[in-house]
């Protein structure tokens, strides 16, 4: 068959399965609108449309905006993966006081200076394996359509123009609280802000401000100046999505007042206005404290990946679920960096050992044969990823469970290709590793782990990283092994144990096999106790490492 025909035919058979799949397994998601789990059901049959709040970009973004993005990567690769054609919408704000502010300290144009950041966001994310929304669209490049919905609001009676400025009338608007439970009062400045008293109700929310001298303004018909906060994706989200779309999402601190604003002003605009599903992603705390740029206790993504691969990061954000809060602490990080560890050493072992038994694996076409344990490994990993997925993608139960015991059986297979077998066993065994190395890998993908670069590539990465970490270079690491096994023949084995805690202490730990000793990364011995993981987050299980499970 034509290579070509036979991708494509490949191709129709993964949507049909996926089709089944969502069939079988009805997605649910918690819906903050009316507080319980919904089953999702697009608008439109086979299509999702989705928007999802993105930065305020005038700075590196933390770990706070790297939650809320691979949240919702996770989100839109599962609806990919279900069979749908997701639009997914993720905007930048580049106007904005914070901006302004930032770019005055600096002396920069602020505009040059939000697009600076929005790249180094997208460096970020890209890094994360977060895949690029179907728009990214930014406030500066959409006046047109803000003045445009502005102006429907006004001549709706919703709004109100005072010097230039242009207010939001919550009076007008019956419903407004019904998404946070918020009463109106509670929308009014106060602390931070004084009053303005030209507004009819404390409560009512800026839709466009006149001009400062020194600031970015655009031409309006109230005069010149530019956007409230809240209005852009109101704007933004009608001009790619329209007024009827199916989910809304972002950090649990958008909820009040930015998302309650925006269904005021949406609905003001469009009486049909309407979102089905409001999803939002909980807090990352750090010591059990809201992580934000303004309280000053964030770690930048940077400054994380830095010190730990960019996956182990991913890996220890959807080791809780998306809605729980996620507390910040080194040990899970470690932990996170264990795993990825693990689950590629295996694959690569996998892969190493597939590529050399090439030859031996049959080109006729037909199903392969398999052990009854690997399907009995496949069918529980289907199996479970699904329910786990589908109930509001609970992706902390998915690492556990049945994964690890898929990647102990590849193990177990490839200690079976070591020993002697008749012929008919072997291809058994060979098939069987290939097929269980398939659900693997596809599961990583749709949880945005898979790799874009080969496993020897990510491991050495990983190795780097802890070497960063302990503060030693390889070369380090090998003059200690070298010294290690003198003193291992002289038969001192209190000080051979003693240079291998001092190594296990720094995050690397050694392997003895046969006359050789390799090293690899682990959690450092003083870090594996002592902090306790938020509700809702588990520990990332310590695996035996992929040599101790064939030895």
């Amino acid at each position: 068959m034509d290579p070509s025909k036979q991708e494509t035919n490949q191709k129709k058979a993964s949507k049909t399965m996926a089709k089944k799949e969502t069939q079988e397994f009805q997605f649910v998601v918690y819906n903050t609108m009316t507080q319980q789990k919904e089953v999702f059901k697009p608008k439109t049959p086979g299509k999702v449309r989705m928007y999802v709040c993105g930065v305020t970009a005038y700075d590196f973004s933390h770990l706070g905006h790297a939650r809320a993005a691979v949240s919702f990567d996770v989100l839109y690769r599962y609806l990919k993966h279900l069979g749908y054609e997701v639009t997914y919408v993720r905007n930048f704000t580049d106007v904005d006081d914070k901006i302004i502010r930032r770019a005055n300290e600096t002396g920069e144009d602020p505009i040059s200076l939000s697009d600076r950041y929005c790249k180094e966001y997208n460096i970020d994310m890209s890094d994360l394996q977060c895949l690029s929304p179907t728009h990214e669209p930014r406030v500066s490049d959409h006046m047109e359509q803000i003045k445009d919905m502005i102006t429907q609001i006004i001549n709706k009676d919703f709004g109100y123009v005072v010097d230039g400025d242009v207010f939001f009338a919550v009076d007008k608007f019956p419903n407004y609280g019904k998404l946070s439970g918020q009463k109106l009062e509670n929308n009014r400045a106060g602390e931070r802000v004084a009053v303005d008293s030209r507004k009819r109700n404390p409560s009512d929310f800026a839709l466009w401000k006149a001009a400062k001298p020194g600031e970015p303004s655009w031409d309006s018909p109230w005069g010149p100046g530019r956007p409230g906060w809240h209005i852009e994706c109101s704007a933004m989200s009608a001009h790619y999505l329209s007024f009827k779309f199916d989910i809304h999402g972002g950090g649990l601190d958008l909820i009040f007042p930015h998302h309650e604003n925006e269904i005021a002003q949406s609905c003001a605009a469009c009486e049909e206005s309407d979102v089905s599903y409001w999803m939002h992603n909980g807090h990352v705390t750090n010591n059990n404290e809201k992580m934000s740029k303004s309280l000053g206790n964030f770690f930048t993504i940077r400054q994380i990946t830095e010190r730990y691969h960019p996956l182990a990061l991913r890996y220890f954000l959807i080791n809780a679920h998306y809605r729980s809060p996620l507390n910040y602490s080194v040990v899970q990080l470690e932990g996170a960096s264990d795993a990825v560890f693990y689950i590629y050493q295996t694959l690569k072992d996998c892969q190493d050992a597939l590529l050399q038994l090439q030859e031996e694996m049959p080109n006729d076409g037909k199903p392969a044969r398999i052990s009854p344990d690997a399907k009995e490994c496949i069918s529980k990993l289907r199996n479970e990823f699904q329910v786990k997925m589908s109930d509001d993608l609970s992706t902390s139960l998915i690492l556990t469970g049945a994964f690890l015991e898929a990647l102990k059986l590849v193990n177990n297979l490839l200690t079976m290709l070591k020993k002697k077998q008749q012929k008919r066993q072997r291809l058994l065994v060979i098939q069987s590793l290939k097929e269980v190395e398939k659900e693997v890998t596809k599961i990583l993908d749709v949880l945005g782990l898979q790799l874009p670069c080969s496993y020897n590539e990510a491991l050495l990465q990983l190795k780097e990283k802890a070497l960063t970490r302990a503060g030693l270079v390889e070369d380090d690491v090998i003059r200690l092994i070298n010294e290690r096994a003198e003193v291992r023949r002289n038969k001192d084995f209190l000080k051979s144990d003693q240079m291998r805690a001092h190594l296990q202490a720094k995050g690397i730990a050694l392997m003895d096999v046969g006359t050789e000793t390799f090293w690899r990364p682990c959690v450092p011995v003083q870090q594996e106790s002592g902090i306790v993981p938020s509700e809702g987050q588990k520990v990332p299980p310590k695996p035996e490492t992929a040599e101790e499970c064939r030895s």
